[in-house]
């Protein structure tokens, strides 16, 4: 006799764990009904993604869906209701035969959801309307969220398999919503004989988690020691049996009676996870001893050929109800909390299914990206010469495996020495984490709604480098949406900066966001500091009403808006780096606030995620080729990444600057970001430079004038960017690249040295300041109209003509020119600046950048000091007409913008660097004094 089939003479049917397209379509899923006595089957989110990344039986369907631009969510959902309706079908006979107490097929909700109620029932009955079928359930997590949900998805008709149970405790209160469905139900008139449920305990984990803490007791020997080998093996059935004690109570309870009278059936005890772990362990041990009266046991299929093969069958789980108390109990004479590890159980089952959804979703925009290469068709390489170069480095990925290692977080694809791999390994949350901010998105659409009801006419990020870039690209892409926050940001500490965001709106109808990774930055505090001095001068102690933190957790800044009582504080994860944190809550929370389709935009860059991944080889892979492109040119001299943007999309560059020149530019190595800088004939430029151009299509203008640039030799990347959401995409693309082109460089791409090397020197500055109430700075060499002249590092000259001469006489062919302007931004200045830049990129065939300080301390600051030595500085500052004091610092904001610029200079001083200072003493007339200097010089 088979023993799966001997199961149901003691009442105990036996599930299918396991799903995929073959199964149904072979005939194999009715073998195992007709020869075994299948009676129901479940899916989860990792038997789909084994079914779907191994093979090809979904590869037709899912182009064909991915060239109707469905997103990965939509495909998966397609495909798998697809597969749930087909084995309803398969299994539509024993749902009849049963009288509708079998013949089931379990389709789970987002595993996002697990702590969303009302998400939970609104997707669960869309779900079940689109599979429309009447031997469907519908699988919802128990946890606290859950259980509501669970009560009114009974109530409403719906059949319900509850997972992720490990306690007794949680399994009374669901059994107690099933209850409370029927009843109410039976109160309105409904029917309740065609309502069925299961609830679902995951055993093995429950042996896993508590045998790992008896091992460890068995090992120290002694009394504990004995008494944990007697209990070792034995909680996971101990836990279960409790539970099937307590069903029993009910079941035979008046009230479960009265309700049995009117035709509803029992709720099932499910088994799940009886696949054995633990080679010590008999490999049908989970179901040997669990057979019992109207219970269910769902096997996966290596489970199943064991059963058949050798399980018995005899009533195991009506006994030993008080020996499995007594086995419980013992744990906590050990000190295990069985309560305590039930918790964590259910927890991590939680986010252990948020992780396989998600590594679902990226198996099949892999698939999808294999299937039609949409991502990877948007980009051109046209690279000439170093073609071979770019072709042996994706090889070099391949054979090295560096995609997987990339995603396995990896720290020796870029170093081996354990400073770097630590620094590394809390590095890469950013590959996970637009599934992760996904996962919150009802958290942001929260922060939003809260934030409209406060009525704020304006929102003001107070910033720096990462934390601020991503927001303002975000808000000068998308614009103002009606209805919203007018956002700005504020990330400068220049006074006449501060002034004129002060000025924009009225302190008590502004709301301000403090953004700050590390919670200790110099200029988000001092920011702080100031507009919520301007706050409470309006509204007292309810100034907090105000500021929203976004923070690390346990950071000084948290601390802070706790005790300031912050209209929220908002924890990012911990292992992002600031400039790799566009997509983290550093940059969706504002673009919530803003009103942006978050959603939308996280939806592009998963996408693009999945097109990264491992599954999709380094020679089809978006990221991967990008990477390998700049990194190959940058090695062969051409590290000169000139941006040309479309004009929607130009503030984009700021921020991909930011990324390149941080990550990259260390060791003596790096590639300069230029952007900003007009497009020119090929003639105008030398032999360093690589040109991006990204932007829509359809732009021919741009086409023809980066033809002419190939047919010159000089490599072009073109990235067609369509749809304004699509940037980002574009954010995760560059991510990922630029750490690829840093292992290329041999680099680690994500630390910064050289920026915390500047922020010392401002420090010790500041000190100073401290002691004696000034900064100590070297005397000009001289002083022209009003323009006040440091020479350093072998500049020389008496007049401004002549210093300036001798500084372009330091450039070279493979130079780079950068103007460090501790100056308010604004259209007047940048226009002056870039007039200037022109004039030397003109005459001397040179790359030139323009930065505006402190704000590019935190960017081009790192590769200014640690990259190649091949930049010549020239640092303009401006005695400011009107300063602003910090409350709580003894210093001004002018100070502070002051010690910043001698800082830097200080350090491009000690490492070197070819660089002048210039000071306005009138900034205007100044700037046009400047101008018409290099005017002069750089003529023909």
């Amino acid at each position: 006799m088979n023993p799966l089939i001997e199961l149901w003479s003691q009442r105990q049917s036996f599930w299918l764990d396991y799903i995929r397209k073959s199964l149904l379509t072979s005939g194999e899923l009715k073998k195992y009904i007709e020869q075994d006595g299948l009676r129901g089957m479940t899916s989860n989110p990792t038997i789909f993604e084994k079914a779907i990344s191994s093979g090809n039986e979904y590869d037709a369907d899912l182009k064909k869906l991915a060239l109707q631009r469905k997103s990965g969510v939509e495909i998966f959902e397609a495909l798998s209701i697809k597969d749930i309706q087909k084995a309803a079908d398969i299994l539509r006979p024993v749902f009849k035969s049963s009288g509708g107490t079998d013949g089931f097929v379990s389709l789970e909700v987002s595993p996002n959801l697990g702590y969303d109620t009302e998400g939970t029932i609104q997707e669960a009955k869309r779900l079940w309307k689109k599979t429309a079928r009447p031997n469907l359930m519908i699988k919802v997590p128990a946890t606290q969220a859950g259980i509501p949900a669970i009560e009114e998805l009974l109530a409403a008709g719906l059949n319900i398999n509850i997972t992720l149970l490990f306690s007794v405790d949680f399994y009374k209160q669901v059994l107690e919503a099933y209850l409370k469905a029927l009843e109410r139900r039976v109160k309105k008139g409904l029917p309740i004989k065609q309502i069925a449920s299961v609830a679902s305990f995951f055993v093995s984990r429950v042996d896993t988690i508590i045998d790992k803490a008896l091992d460890q007791k068995i090992a120290l020997g002694g009394a504990e020691g004995a008494l944990a080998s007697k209990l070792l093996h034995k909680a996971a059935i101990a836990n279960a049996k409790l539970s099937y004690e307590h069903y029993l109570e009910v079941v035979q309870s008046d009230r479960f009676l009265k309700l049995a009278g009117k035709g509803a059936q029992v709720q099932r005890l499910l088994w799940a996870s009886t696949g054995t772990k633990d080679k010590r362990l008999s490999d049908t041990v989970y179901i040997d001893n669990l057979i019992g009266p109207d219970t269910v046991n769902t096997m996966p299929p290596a489970t199943i050929d064991a059963f058949r093969d050798h399980g018995k069958v005899q009533v195991t789980l009506t006994q030993g109800f008080d020996q499995a108390r007594a086995d419980i109990a013992a744990l906590g004479s050990l000190g295990i909390d069985f309560e305590a590890a039930m918790q964590q159980l259910q927890t991590e089952g939680v986010k252990s299914f948020n992780d396989s959804f998600e590594s679902l979703l990226r198996v099949v925009g892999a698939k999808r990206e294999l299937l039609t290469g949409r991502l990877a068709k948007k980009m051109n390489f046209s690279l000439g010469s170093y073609k071979a170069a770019f072709d042996a480095a994706i090889q070099k990925m391949g054979t090295e495996n560096w995609l997987k290692r990339i995603w396995e977080k990896d720290p020796t694809l870029w170093k081996s020495d354990a400073a770097h791999a630590q620094i590394i390994k809390n590095s890469l949350g950013w590959l996970a984490v637009p599934g992760l901010v996904q996962r919150n998105i009802k958290l942001l659409a929260e922060v939003a709604a809260d934030v409209k009801k406060g009525k704020f006419t304006h929102a003001l990020l107070l910033g720096m480098g990462g934390s601020s870039l991503c927001p303002e690209v975000l808000r000068l892409t998308f614009g103002k949406k009606a209805g919203f926050p007018d956002l700005a940001i504020l990330d400068s500490t220049e006074p006449a900066s501060v002034m004129e965001r002060a000025n924009r709106s009225k302190p008590e109808k502004t709301l301000y966001i403090v953004a700050s990774k590390s919670g200790s930055t110099t200029e988000p505090n001092a920011f702080l500091a100031a507009f919520y001095e301007m706050v409470r001068k309006k509204k007292g102690a309810k100034a907090g009403e105000n500021f929203i933190a976004i923070t690390d957790p346990g950071t000084q800044m948290e601390r802070i808006a706790k005790e300031k009582k912050f209209r929220r504080i908002i924890l990012n994860p911990p292992d992002i780096g600031g400039r790799y944190s566009a997509l983290s809550f550093f940059g969706m929370a504002p673009a919530a606030i803003m009103g942006l389709p978050v959603e939308e935009l996280l939806t592009s860059a998963m996408e693009m995620a999945a097109a990264c991944s491992p599954l999709v080889p380094a020679g089809k892979n978006p990221g991967a080729m990008l990477g390998a492109a700049l990194g190959v040119l940058a090695n062969a001299g051409r590290d000169k990444a000139t941006f040309f943007l479309s004009k929607d999309l130009a503030s984009f560059s700021t921020w991909v600057e930011q990324l390149i020149a941080e990550s990259t530019g260390k060791e003596g190595k790096g590639i300069v970001p230029v952007e900003s800088e007009p497009l020119q004939a090929p003639a105008a430029y030398g032999n360093d430079r690589v040109f991006v151009a990204i932007g829509p299509s359809s732009d021919k203008a741009a086409a023809a004038k980066l033809q002419a640039l190939k047919k010159a030799g000089h490599p072009v990347i073109q990235i067609a960017l369509d749809k304004k959401t699509d940037i980002a995409a574009e954010f995760f693309l560059w991510e990922f690249a630029t750490a690829v082109a840093g292992a290329l460089l041999g680099i680690d791409a994500f630390d910064q040295p050289n920026v915390q090397e500047s922020k010392d020197l401002t420090k010790e500055f500041l000190e100073q300041y401290r002691t004696t109430g000034r900064l100590s700075t070297d005397k000009p060499a001289f002083e022209e109209d009003g323009l006040q002249v440091f020479i350093t590092n072998g500049m020389r000259g008496n007049s401004l003509k002549e210093v300036l001469t001798s500084l372009l006489a330091h450039v070279t062919a493979t130079d780079y020119v950068a103007l460090l302007a501790y100056l308010t931004r604004n259209g007047s200045h940048e226009k002056i600046l870039q007039a200037i830049r022109a004039k030397i990129q003109a005459a001397k065939k040179v790359a030139t950048t323009v930065g505006f300080g402190p704000r590019f301390l935190h960017s081009t600051g790192q590769l200014h000091k640690g990259g190649a030595d091949n930049g010549v500085f020239l640092q303009i500052t401006a005695d400011d007409k009107k300063d602003l004091p910090i409350p709580g610092e003894p210093y001004t904001f002018g100070v502070l913008k002051e010690a910043q610029a001698l800082g830097d200079l200080s350090a491009l001083k000690n490492k070197h660097r070819r660089a002048i200072r210039i000071n306005l003493k009138d900034t205007e007339k100044g700037l046009i004094k400047l101008k018409d200097v290099f005017d002069k010089i750089t003529q023909n």
